[in-house]
């Protein structure tokens, strides 16, 4: 599976932007999708991810309330909704796929992650 992450760019603080991740190489339908991000000088964290059917998103206690995670299977896209951003949401963000929901870093596959900065 190949990802391709993009939507990212620079937005105020209060602003909204969409990520999205395209899969090429093999259907997301089966898989789990997830996003991460990582901040200059940190460990790359989990945000949220979906399993293949849609059902049981989780998300990281940070943004929930604020980003929604979907998935469109026919389009083999999955996307990032994020509001109210905040200056702390700054970070390159990571989609990833695998075989089940986990909120560590250990799906197999992974996109080359696109920078959303947030001005205050």
């Amino acid at each position: 599976v190949q990802l391709q992450a993009s939507g990212g760019g620079l937005v105020q603080a209060g602003g909204s932007l969409r990520l999205s991740c395209a899969a090429s190489g093999r259907i997301i339908s089966n898989y789990a999708m997830a996003w991460f991000r990582q901040a200059p000088g940190k460990e790359r964290e989990f945000v949220a991810a979906i399993p293949w059917n849609g059902s049981g998103r989780d998300y990281a206690d940070s943004v929930k309330g604020r980003f929604t995670i979907s998935r469109d299977n026919a389009k083999n896209t999955v996307y990032l909704q994020m509001s109210s951003l905040k200056p702390e949401d700054t970070a390159v963000y990571y989609c990833a796929a695998g075989t089940r929901i986990i909120t560590t870093p250990g799906y197999a596959y992974w996109g080359q992650g696109t920078l959303v900065t947030v001005s205050s």
